[in-house]
């Protein structure tokens, strides 16, 4: 079974490589959210055919990246991840209030997303938190709190990605998000150890 440890280009990055793959059929594989973080893994795309995926180690994958491409056989392989919406806690309006302030407001703000259990990040001025939840009710318990001198609003997935380090983005999407309709066959021999324990929490 060939295995594919490169990515060839990107349907979203480059308009050339749409023009290429429009005379092909192109089989869509779909990853979820966990998947998506490893350096290895065996997937099946929309067609049936499987996978499996050995790039270099630290790798990560992103929406639209091609896989397979094979002029000659009239074929090519597109990986679609969906990440979930992300909500984005703004606050550098507050690092600009007195220290008791900024403290006080922090750990308010620490104990909502700690009392939910609900995984996040820090970078600089925003806390990223991961969709665990409805919408509707992330957003409840914020304004129940209400907390003054932060923002909040909900982000695409994607556009946060370039924001993160890759144990930033597992914290964030592995396995936090809700079911999706990937395809997957995760394989032992084509995981590294560590991958097997690493959970969000």
């Amino acid at each position: 079974m060939k295995v594919y440890s490169r990515i060839i280009g990107n349907i979203h990055r480059s308009p050339v490589w749409k023009e290429k793959l429009k005379p092909l059929e192109v089989e869509y594989v779909f990853l979820d959210q966990w998947t998506a973080q490893k350096s290895r893994f065996l997937a099946r795309g929309d067609k049936g055919t499987e996978y499996p995926v050995a790039l270099e180690r630290n790798s990560r994958v992103t929406d639209g990246d091609i896989i397979c491409y094979a002029p000659e056989e009239r074929k090519a392989a597109v990986l679609r991840i969906e990440l979930n919406p992300v909500l984005v806690i703004e606050l550098e309006e507050l690092a600009r209030k007195a220290p008791e302030t900024v403290l006080h407001t922090a750990v308010e703000l620490g104990h909502a997303i700690g009392n939910q259990h609900w995984p996040a990040v820090v970078k600089g001025y925003r806390v990223f938190v991961p969709l665990t939840v409805d919408k509707k009710v992330m957003l409840s318990v914020m304004e129940t709190h209400h907390i003054e001198g932060i923002s909040y609003a909900f982000q695409p997935g994607q556009e946060i990605i370039p924001y993160l380090a890759p144990h930033e983005i597992r914290r964030l999407f592995g396995g936090t998000g809700q079911e999706s309709h990937a395809h997957t066959h995760p394989e032992e021999g084509l995981r590294h150890p560590e991958e097997n324990n690493i959970h969000a929490h």
